[in-house]
C-alpha cells in the first residue's frame, strides 16, 4: 500500500504508525484481526485522514460560527467513564455549501480527543429533541457513523439515541443498513424514562431529566471543565465540619515534615528513578500513609509526571484517600505548574499552584477532602510552563506568569481517577506497593474477552472450512470411483 500510495498518505501518520502500537492494535482488534482487512482499513483511513487534513485541524482553520451554534461537542461522561460526544441535532440544518466544513468539525473534535486521551472509546449521543424533517441529512449522519466504523477504529462503545421523533424512523432504517451487526448492537434507542440507564443525571440536561447545569457556549473550547484554583486545604464548604481540628493540624504538621526532607532531595535527584531509590534507603522520610507509589511516567518536554495516565483511590469501605503525583524538571529553566480538577469540591492538592527547579523532583499529594469518594468521571490536568530565570517563584509572581504566558507554551496532561475495591493494609512500605499492581480495569477486560470470542469465531469458521473441504473430496472421491468405474464398464463393453 505504501509504496503504491505513498503520495496519498500524511508522512505524520505513517510514523506513528510505525511507532504507536496501541494505534496498530486497536485498527487489527476493530477488524477481527484479519490482516488484509486491517490493511484495507488503515489504507482508506489514511487517505482520507490527508484529505480532510486531519492533523492540521484547528480552531483557526473552520469557520467560527460552527463553534458558535454548539451543535457538536464534548461534555460529560457516561456511567461506565467514557466521554460524551454530543450532537444536538436541532441545531443542524442542510446546506450542501456547508457541508464540507461540518464534516471537518467532527474530524477535529474527534482528532482533538484522541490526541488529549489517548483515544479512550467514546460515547455518541444523538440528542434528537425538538427536531423535525428540516433537520434530517443521511449524507451527515452516515459521515459520522463512517468515522467511527471506517477512520477512528475501536473508538466507539455505543451510539444514544434520545427521542427520535417517528417521522425519522425510516431514516434510521437507511443508517442501519450502514452499520455492520456489531454496531447495531451499539444503537440505544432511548427517551427521558431510560436514559439514566446509560448515562446519569449529573451529565444530562433537565430536557432530559438530569440536573447539569451546563449551558454550551464558545470561546473557550469545551473542556472537561477543570476548575481553578484549587485550594490546597480543601473547599470551603460544610465538608469541612466533619473534620476536626486536630486533623487539620496533623496534615499541615505532615506537610511541613514531608517539604523539609523534600528540599533537601531536591538538590540530590535528577529523576524519578534515584527518588525510588532514595524511598528505600531513607526509610525516616515521611510520606502519606496510603499515597500509591507511581508505576508509570509520562514524558512531556517540560515535565516527566508519575503515574502517567490514572490516579488510584480506593471505595470509601477501603479508605484509601491520598495519591502521589511525582512531577521531575527535564529543562534547563524553572517551570511552573498548576493542577485542576473537574471535581475542586472533593479533593485538595499539595501544593496545586507552585514552580520546579531545573533537574529537580516535587511531589504533590492529592487528598480526597472529608466524607468524599473519588469517581471515574473525576479528572485532573496538570498545566506546566517554562519560566525566565529572571522571574521569581513567589505567589504574586506566579499569578502575573499565568496572565501572560501564552497558550501555546503551556504543556498539558490529564489524570484520571481509578477506584479500587480492596487495599493492602497501611504498614506496607511503598518498596512493597511498587510490586501492587492494580486489577486490570472493566474495559480492558472487555477487550480481552472481546479477543477471545473473536478469536473462537475464526476458529469455528475455519473448522466449518475443513469439515467442508472434508465433504467435498469425499463427494470428487466417490465421483471420481463413479467415472472410473463407469470407464472400465464402457472399455468391456466395446470389447465384447
Amino acid at each position: 500500500y505504501f509504496l503504491d500510495k505513498s503520495d496519498k498518505y500524511d508522512s505524520r501518520d505513517v510514523e506513528r504508525l510505525q511507532q504507536d502500537d496501541k494505534w496498530v492494535e486497536n485498527y487489527l482488534i476493530w477488524r477481527h484481526d484479519v490482516v488484509d482487512d486491517t490493511l484495507k482499513m488503515i489504507d482508506e483511513s489514511f487517505q482520507w485522514r490527508k484529505e480532510y487534513t486531519v492533523n492540521d485541524l484547528s480552531e483557526s482553520v473552520l469557520p467560527k460560527w460552527l463553534f458558535e451554534i454548539g451543535a457538536l461537542f464534548l461534555h460529560g461522561y457516561d456511567k461506565e467513564g467514557y466521554k460524551l460526544f454530543w450532537f444536538k441535532v436541532k441545531h443542524h440544518t442542510r446546506d450542501p455549501k456547508q457541508q464540507l466544513d461540518k464534516k471537518k468539525l467532527v474530524a477535529f473534535w474527534l482528532e482533538h480527543y484522541a490526541k488529549r486521551d489517548h483515544g479512550k472509546p467514546l460515547t455518541v449521543v444523538f440528542d434528537m429533541a425538538e427536531t423535525g424533517i428540516s433537520h434530517i441529512d443521511l449524507d451527515f449522519v452516515r459521515f459520522i457513523v463512517n468515522c467511527f466504523t471506517d477512520y477512528y477504529p475501536n473508538f466507539l462503545t455505543k451510539i444514544v439515541i434520545f427521542e427520535m421523533p417517528w417521522i425519522m424512523n425510516a431514516a434510521f432504517k437507511i443508517v442501519k443498513g450502514w452499520l455492520g451487526p456489531e454496531a447495531i448492537s451499539m444503537l440505544k434507542f432511548t427517551n427521558k424514562s431510560d436514559i439514566q440507564e446509560y448515562i446519569s443525571g449529573e451529565y444530562l440536561p433537565p430536557h432530559m431529566g438530569g440536573t447539569d447545569s451546563f449551558k454550551y457556549s464558545y470561546p473557550p473550547l469545551v473542556d472537561d471543565d477543570f476548575q481553578t484554583p484549587l485550594c490546597e486545604n480543601g473547599p470551603i464548604t460544610s465538608e469541612d465540619e466533619h473534620e476536626s481540628k486536630e486533623e487539620m493540624d496533623a496534615d499541615t504538621k505532615e506537610t511541613g515534615e514531608l517539604n523539609e526532607p523534600q528540599n533537601v532531595n531536591q538538590k540530590k535527584m535528577n529523576s524519578i528513578e534515584q527518588i525510588s531509590k532514595s524511598e528505600e534507603t531513607d526509610k525516616t522520610e515521611v510520606k502519606p500513609k496510603n499515597a500509591k507509589k507511581a508505576l508509570t511516567t509520562f514524558k512531556g518536554p517540560l515535565l516527566h509526571i508519575s503515574p502517567a495516565e490514572e490516579l488510584y483511590f480506593g471505595s470509601k469501605e477501603s479508605g484509601e484517600k491520598k495519591c502521589l503525583i511525582v512531577l521531575t524538571n527535564v529543562t534547563k529553566n524553572v517551570v511552573a505548574f498548576k493542577v485542576r480538577t473537574t471535581a475542586p469540591e472533593k479533593y485538595r492538592v499539595k501544593p496545586s499552584n507552585s514552580s520546579c527547579e531545573p533537574g529537580t523532583s516535587l511531589d504533590i499529594i492529592v487528598s480526597l477532602h472529608g466524607g468524599f469518594a473519588a469517581s471515574l468521571q473525576d479528572r485532573f490536568l496538570i498545566m506546566a510552563a517554562e519560566m525566565d530565570q529572571s522571574s521569581g517563584a513567589g505567589a504574586p509572581e506566579l499569578t502575573q506568569f499565568w496572565k501572560e504566558v501564552p497558550r501555546t507554551k503551556v504543556m498539558e496532561h490529564r489524570l484520571r481517577c481509578h477506584v479500587i475495591e480492596s487495599s493492602k493494609p497501611s504498614s506496607l512500605t511503598l518498596k512493597d506497593n511498587a510490586f501492587n499492581i492494580p486489577a486490570k480495569t472493566n474495559e480492558d477486560l472487555h477487550i480481552q474477552l472481546t479477543h477471545l470470542l473473536q478469536i473462537n469465531k475464526r476458529l469455528e469458521e475455519q473448522m466449518n472450512r475443513c469439515l467442508w473441504f472434508q465433504q467435498l473430496s469425499v463427494v470428487l472421491s466417490l465421483l471420481s470411483v463413479t467415472v472410473a468405474a463407469f470407464c472400465f464398464y464402457l472399455a468391456n463393453a466395446q470389447r465384447s
